[in-house]
């Protein structure tokens, strides 16, 4: 296992076409975005251990609030 410090705005990327952003921190909490390529499945770990899984359009959904956090925090 690999363990990385991560400030806001910072990003690890996964091989070529998966990039991991730390979007937001709190107390508590990290909020991440994943760019990552349509045909990559993203399932939160609770959800994988009880079989339940993510479908394409939600995954498209997250894609699309990742991206206009990343806007915000541009401007």
């Amino acid at each position: 296992m690999l363990i990385l410090t991560r400030k806001r705005n910072d990003s690890i990327r996964i091989g070529e076409d998966i990039v991991v952003r730390v979007m937001r921190t709190a107390k508590g909490s990290v909020k991440i975005g994943i760019e990552a390529p349509d045909s990559v499945r993203i399932v939160r770990g609770e959800l994988n251990d009880t079989g339940d899984f993510v479908s394409a359009p939600a995954i498209a959904d997250i894609h699309e609030e990742c991206n206009a956090d990343a806007l915000m925090l541009q401007h």
